[in-house]
């Protein structure tokens, strides 16, 4: 694989080209390297980018003078294969064209394979601009980072705020995740952690011995199976939370009482409320819950009087659509696509710039409905419609 576009190529062969190469490069997470190599090689052969590099984490940017800088970031790694690497080119009447998708976008061919979507059509975009953008309007910076898709300690643009939050400040940055063109502001918050029921092991032929801590997980799930969706407005964009478990698990043999039962819950915040506001509705505002400090009684929230272990969280990001920079991408964004800015539903690291001050959105092609699935596909268009945008914005 090599990263380049070639002497006379058109903007859609370039464009396709870079794509290509991109979704030819397996770069499930904890494998991103070869690809952060290219990348970086790609950068350093524009003269006009300085480029940097942080483990898997590649950064390049400008130094025009320009009065305000911009900052264009894309995960480099993808979730798991699922029969869908290596990627191929789908002509118009394949059947493993989706119909959504080739009734929206009839008569064109179609990316299939895992990252088409989320999000190397995004990154093919922005290493497109990082060649050939040399005299924006605003001073710019690309980021290519590794470790998106899992947990967020591993985050490759996290580990560059905070050892180097330099190479990425800016006054507004667009992160690539698949939006279908649109603006997609802010993002909920996301926690996970587990609720802890104990018993005590007995012989199930004499179960009277002991206490069943499966038994008793049966309050934890009805609590969460009472839960009501909530919708929360912020800046006027809806946002929609929820809390799920996504696992469980107990016991420690067939014929043996449990003593431990464990439900994993996965609690999704709108940006009104901050990671403790997020934590006392849980577990109350003492419950001492840390990341790495083991179990601590819940004194408050939907779980009072359960233990709890945490095992990840990130914080939610404010739309920031109030921002100058924002404001004059959404009406663009608006103009040639028609899409009015929604709220992200997901966790994106727009929460990371958030934190260290950048103003953010989500902006990238593609539909999010089809991120992570097996049949992750994207109609060819899209590339030249965010590059339509992102070069009108820039210029």
């Amino acid at each position: 694989m090599s990263l380049m576009i070639k002497q006379g190529s058109t903007r859609e062969a370039a464009l396709d080209g870079l794509f290509e190469e991109l979704m030819g490069s397996y770069s499930v997470s904890d494998d991103e390297t070869a690809l952060a190599d290219e990348v970086e090689a790609f950068f350093r052969e524009q003269s006009h980018l300085t480029v940097h590099r942080l483990g898997d984490t590649v950064v390049a940017s400008t130094s025009l003078g320009r009065g305000q800088r911009v900052v264009l970031a894309g995960h480099l790694d993808t979730v798991p294969v699922i029969d869908n690497f290596p990627p191929l080119w789908l002509e118009p009447g394949d059947k493993r064209i989706r119909d959504d998708v080739a009734s929206a976008n009839p008569g064109q061919r179609v990316m299939f394979g895992r990252g088409a979507t989320d999000m190397k059509a995004s990154d093919a975009v922005m290493l497109y601009l990082a060649a050939t953008m040399t005299a924006p309007k605003y001073d710019l910076t690309y980021v290519f980072y590794d470790h998106e898709e899992v947990v967020a300690e591993k985050n490759g643009l996290g580990k560059v705020a905070r050892a180097h939050p330099d190479w990425i400040q800016g006054d507004f940055a667009i992160i690539g995740e698949p939006t279908d063109c649109g603006i997609e502001g802010g993002c909920n918050g996301t926690m996970r952690f587990d609720v802890v029921t104990h018993g005590v092991a007995a012989h199930s032929a004499r179960a009277w011995m002991g206490e069943n801590a499966i038994h008793k997980a049966a309050e934890v799930l009805g609590r969460l199976a009472a839960y009501v969706p909530q919708d929360v407005e912020v800046d006027g964009l809806t946002y929609r939370e929820g809390v799920n478990a996504t696992l469980i698990s107990g016991g420690k043999g067939t014929n043996v009482i449990p003593d431990e039962c464990r439900i994993h819950v996965n609690y999704r915040f709108a940006p009104d409320k901050d990671l403790p506001a997020a934590k006392a509705l849980m577990m109350g505002t003492d419950a001492g819950a840390e990341m790495g400090n083991g179990e601590h009684r819940a004194t408050g929230g939907m779980f009072e009087g359960f233990d709890i272990e945490m095992k990840d969280e990130s914080p939610s990001a404010r739309p920031g659509m109030d921002a100058p920079l924002a404001r004059s991408l959404a009406d663009l964004v608006e103009q040639k696509t028609g899409l009015a800015p929604q709220a992200k539903l997901g966790w994106t690291d727009v929460a990371r710039f958030s934190s260290i001050g950048v103003p953010a959105v989500n902006l990238g092609a593609g539909s999010p409905l089809l991120a992570h699935k097996a049949d992750e596909q994207i109609p060819e268009s899209q590339l030249v419609l965010l590059t339509d945008i992102l070069e009108d914005w820039l210029r």
